[in-house]
């Protein structure tokens, strides 16, 4: 066996007896009678299959069988949480991609729980330190982590896809740790677990906001960057995926050996039962193996060559050959891109994709660096093979997708240019609110079109405002109450010298930098936030919360906490320092929206009645009761703007192709530094309505006013009115 010493060998015992199996699935496959093992690895010479008893001994049974690239082979009486690896032999080649390097041992890419971790030292690492052209020759089995063999049965109890609708979709961001690690109301041993996020005091309070969907930051199985273990941190965030079908291990309050599966199914079951879909955040761009001289975990010791996308190869002018280097190439950030074009990469996303909806039930996906996934060779191609195969995908293409349309390069910007079905994060909108609310617009006219659902950029195409998902902060950058209480990063504590993270923060700290007593102060900053939530949760699209925001959760002023695993990132559930107050305008935001589908509104409003002799469907006034004009929207000193929705009728039919009648509102937002009258027109449809929400102290909830009337609203306020 080369690359393996005989004494290791004779140590571990003989060989034993490996069933021919087959090659499909791909994975372990568990049954009473065996257990199928089967790995790509196309361009090795020898593959071992490495079982590891309770002792932590290894087994070596080498895999003879091979077809289409697969090594396969059934071993007989393997349990349920038996954990295993593979070791590959082959070439060492590291310019023509080949880095089989047999003294590693492997995770299964489609093993489907992981145990243990790893440890970033030299044995870990593919290639010898001293010497990067040369393999190292130590076994890696002591510093890394185990596949683990799963028995996926689970009563599901009759569950089934929620299958919401866009239109009435509420999304939360949030992270399984930090979500629960401090809830006083959630059991000390379940806190920052799958578990802990079932609890009925999570369930219920996501019920209670108004929350439709959880949009869980990573839970594939994930590892720290080695260079973040060296210095003491971690990957909190989870984006560094090694194990697209295992949930993360480190989320579970039961255990490693495949407890972590059925503990995540309950989870989605629970929150199905209350009505809240679950959506993964995915990372299938780029892997926890990092750059060339990252480690070798997976991927890198099976097929290297294939997985990762490699510097585009120079032709030699003399042989006319192609040159390679050692290089990825890298539009991620992260060290590596995975090349989404290669035949099995691409079979591997889509089989991970499908297990999650299919086995798992969850209900869609938010893609990471959505743009590296959409290249073909290194341009960008709407026709990708992967867009057309989720697009043709009888599974795939009814689940929610959501893009990250950008990646680390200038030309993957591809917010508005995504395909049907997905939906987008709309950086537009974030950018537009965040501007508008301090009072950094040269003109309303975009901030406009941003609350009636950016038609600029989703309705050329035949898509809705639902293609928007409209937000205004999100795991990265700073949080709503840092939005309005920093305006310099403070990432000190991240140990980069505060050089990570944008610089690019939109954010007023209102004349203070950081924390103050001052109550005035206070007051300012938690109306703003306020006005932020509000304006969100009743804008035309996807509206997407930040965990936390709604009660006031700050990061002391850091806006990049990817590797702040303490409370810097938890959501702290304490009351006294709670902006309780916030929460109430986003609930309340948040069950208007509900209860009125003018507020919701599938097709694009056209500034025109939806029947003859009616109001239309969407109006914008200046604050002297006139429709804006022309001129209106491009006065750079105009902070004011009122919203008319008609729910006289809806254009949109009801379910059965009913017509939809709602109530109207009129929608007043003004960011400016003084109060503003405004008078409400005088017009045949709506002649008398009540302020049903407000952040402006002398307009409560419950004030009257008729068609006519001129009244003031606050400096700094939204204020929402509907008819009686």
């Amino acid at each position: 066996m080369a690359g393996v010493t005989p004494g290791i060998w004779t140590h571990l015992g003989q060989q034993a007896k490996v069933w021919p199996g087959r090659n499909w699935p791909l994975g372990a496959t568990w049954s009473p009678e065996s257990t199928n093992f089967a790995v790509y690895a196309p361009n090795a010479t020898e593959c071992w299959l490495c079982v590891f008893d309770d002792e932590d001994v290894e087994t070596r049974h080498q895999l003879t069988e091979r077809s289409l690239g697969i090594w396969h082979g059934a071993l007989p009486e393997i349990a349920p949480g038996t954990r295993y690896g593979y070791r590959v032999d082959g070439p060492w080649d590291p310019e023509r991609g080949f880095r089989f390097n047999a003294q590693k041992l492997l995770l299964d890419p489609y093993a489907l729980a992981t145990s243990g971790t790893i440890r970033p030292e030299q044995p870990l690492f593919g290639y010898d330190f001293a010497d990067p052209t040369r393999p190292d020759g130590a076994d890696s089995a002591p510093y890394t982590a185990r596949s683990v063999v799963v028995d996926p049965s689970f009563d599901w109890e009759g569950d089934t896809p929620m299958k919401h609708r866009w239109r009435d979709t509420v999304i939360y961001e949030a992270h399984v740790k930090g979500m629960t690690k401090m809830h006083d109301r959630v059991p000390e041993h379940l806190r920052g677990t799958y578990a802990g996020l079932a609890e009925p005091a999570v369930v219920d309070y996501l019920r209670d906001l108004g929350v439709t969907a959880v949009e869980l930051l990573p839970i594939h199985q994930f590892f720290s960057e080695p260079a973040l273990l060296e210095r003491g941190t971690v990957n909190y965030w989870g984006y560094n995926t090694i194990s697209y079908f295992s949930p993360d291990a480190s989320y579970s309050s039961s255990g490693d050996r495949g407890q972590q599966v059925t503990e995540f199914k309950h989870l989605v079951k629970t929150l199905h039962a209350a009505g809240i879909e679950v959506i993964l955040d995915v990372v299938y761009n780029h892997t926890a193996e990092g750059g060339p001289q990252g480690p070798t975990i997976s991927f890198r010791g099976l097929d290297d060559r294939g997985f990762y996308k490699r510097v585009k190869p120079t032709v030699d002018a003399d042989t006319g050959l192609e040159v390679f280097d050692d290089s990825y190439w890298d539009v991620t950030g992260c060290g590596n891109t995975v090349d989404s074009n290669d035949p099995l990469a691409l079979r591997m996303i889509l089989d991970s994709l499908r297990y999650w909806v299919t086995e798992m039930h969850v209900d869609g996906f938010r893609f990471d660096l959505m743009s590296a996934l959409t290249r073909t060779g290194y341009d960008i191609d709407m026709n990708c093979r992967l867009l057309v195969a989720i697009g043709q995908d009888p599974v795939l293409r009814h689940v929610k997708l959501i893009a990250e349309p950008w990646d680390a390069s200038m030309d993957g910007y591809l917010v508005g240019r995504m395909p049907p079905p997905w939906v987008e994060w709309n950086d537009q909108y974030r950018d537009e609110i965040r501007d508008f609310w301090r009072n950094h617009t040269s003109g309303i006219r975009t901030v406009s079109t941003r609350l009636a659902g950016s038609s600029d950029l989703y309705a050329d195409d035949g898509r809705s405002a639902y293609n928007s998902v409209n937000f205004i902060t999100a795991h990265d950058g700073f949080t709503l109450r840092d939005l309005v209480t920093y305006e310099g990063k403070h990432n000190e504590a991240n140990g980069e010298q505060n050089r990570d993270g944008t610089d690019n923060n939109r954010s007023w700290n209102h004349g203070f930098e950081g924390e103050t007593d001052d109550p005035a102060l206070v007051a300012v900053r938690r109306r703003q936030a306020a006005n932020m939530m509000a304006t969100l949760c009743l804008s035309n699209g996807v509206p997407m919360i930040t965990a936390g925001d709604e009660r006031g959760r700050t990061q002391g002023g850091n806006n990049n906490a990817y590797c702040q695993d303490n409370e810097t990132s938890w959501v702290d559930w304490r009351p006294d320092d709670a902006w309780l107050d916030v929460y109430e305008i986003t609930k309340l935001a948040l069950r208007l929206r509900r209860e009125h589908p003018a507020l919701r509104q599938r097709h694009w409003f056209e500034g025109r009645p939806t029947i003859r002799g009616g109001p239309k469907d969407l109006a914008w006034l200046h604050p002297s009761g006139r429709e804006m004009t022309g001129d209106d929207w491009h006065d750079p000193e105009l902070r004011t703007v009122g919203m008319f929705v008609s729910g006289q009728p809806l254009r949109a039919p009801g379910p059965q192709g009913q017509q939809q009648v709602d109530k109207s509102f009129m929608l007043w937002f003004n960011s400016g530094w003084l109060p503003q009258r405004v008078e409400l027109p005088e017009n045949d449809w709506v002649q008398s309505g009540e302020v049903v929400l407000s952040t402006d102290v002398k307009l409560p909830i419950g004030t009257s006013v008729k068609a006519g009337d001129r009244i003031s609203i606050g400096r700094r306020t939204v204020v929402v009115l509907r008819e009686v």
